[in-house]
């Protein structure tokens, strides 16, 4: 079998401008504590991928404009709509009682594993991911309305937040309708 890459200019991309008239997806991320520019800026560059609403950088998030975002970001920074907020417990609280349902993606005692979550049709979802060490904040999870995990097998326990955003994204957005 022969099988030919797509040219960048097959891709169909969207201009930054198009991409913010797209029909929105539902979907918001909530970047909890995340130290590294680095992961910030995958962050944006998946979001946009996935046609994310937006993103929310929380406490100590790097923000737009930075050159270590931008390198990873690949100018995603400059299509995802983003806010930055001091606290991610009063977002989350807040995004709540505007009809998000919050959900946590962290190892928890009572976490669904992320292949047994089906979206419920036409539900908005604000997914909250934590720091790179420490994880999603205790007080974030109990204001959460769950916790989503990724089951795995190794020794560690443990993904990179930027390639635990694309692996969440992926299995939701392949399941929701909004």
């Amino acid at each position: 079998m022969r099988d030919r890459k797509l040219l960048n200019i097959e891709l169909g991309r969207v201009s930054p401008e198009r991409y913010k008239e797209l029909p929105e997806s539902g979907i918001v991320l909530i970047l909890d504590n995340i130290r590294s520019a680095h992961n910030v800026g995958s962050a944006f560059r998946t979001a946009d991928a996935f046609k994310v609403d937006k993103l929310w950088l929380c406490g100590i998030c790097a923000v737009p404009p930075g050159a270590e975002i931008h390198k990873s970001a690949l100018g995603a920074e400059d299509s995802v709509p983003w806010e930055h907020r001091a606290d991610t417990l009063s977002l989350v609280r807040e995004l709540h009682d505007a009809g998000y349902k919050v959900l946590s993606v962290e190892q928890t005692e009572c976490a669904l594993p992320l292949q047994d979550f089906s979206p419920a049709p036409g539900a908005r979802y604000a997914l909250v991911f934590g720091n790179e060490v420490d994880g999603v904040q205790q007080s974030v999870v109990d204001a959460s309305d769950g916790a989503l995990v990724i089951p795995q097998f190794g020794t560690k326990h443990s993904i990179n937040v930027s390639v635990s955003i694309g692996v969440v994204l992926w299995q939701i957005i392949s399941r929701h309708t909004p």
